[in-house]
């Protein structure tokens, strides 16, 4: 039962950062996108569309790691290569996402919400899939 939870908190933590991904790299010069991220004007969205745009596969990739880290866990028995492989890719990919988290509460304090929400579910996947 904890290994299925702790996916299912991996799984959501996936879709969290494909979500990101298409606020980042797709609507990021949507005013409703751009405001929820800070940026004060359209000029500076324009300006920062590539930055935004990295960052967004950035996430991207993560989100494709634990998913692929899940498929793997699932195809194969505990002791297996595959099973070992999938829990280590899924460890990695939140583990990444929990310190991605972390970064952003140290560039300022208003960031702490953002923090919270992005690194969550990664960290309660995490820590239930460590210990199950």
């Amino acid at each position: 039962m904890v290994p299925t939870l702790a996916l299912v908190f991996a799984a959501l933590a996936a879709l969290l950062h494909v979500y990101i991904f298409v606020m980042e790299s797709v609507q990021w010069t949507q005013p409703r996108i751009w405001k929820r991220f800070g940026v004060p004007d359209q000029a500076i969205a324009d300006a920062t569309k590539p930055m935004a745009y990295n960052q967004g596969f950035y996430n991207l990739f993560l989100a494709i790691g634990a998913i692929l880290g899940i498929v793997l866990f699932w195809a194969g028995d505990a002791g297996s290569v595959a099973g070992i492989a999938g829990r280590t890719l899924v460890l990695f990919s939140l583990g990444s996402m929990i310190a991605a988290a972390l970064v952003l509460v140290t560039t300022g304090s208003k960031y702490l919400r953002a923090a919270l929400i992005q690194g969550t579910l990664p960290l309660i996947g995490f820590v239930l899939l460590l210990f199950a």
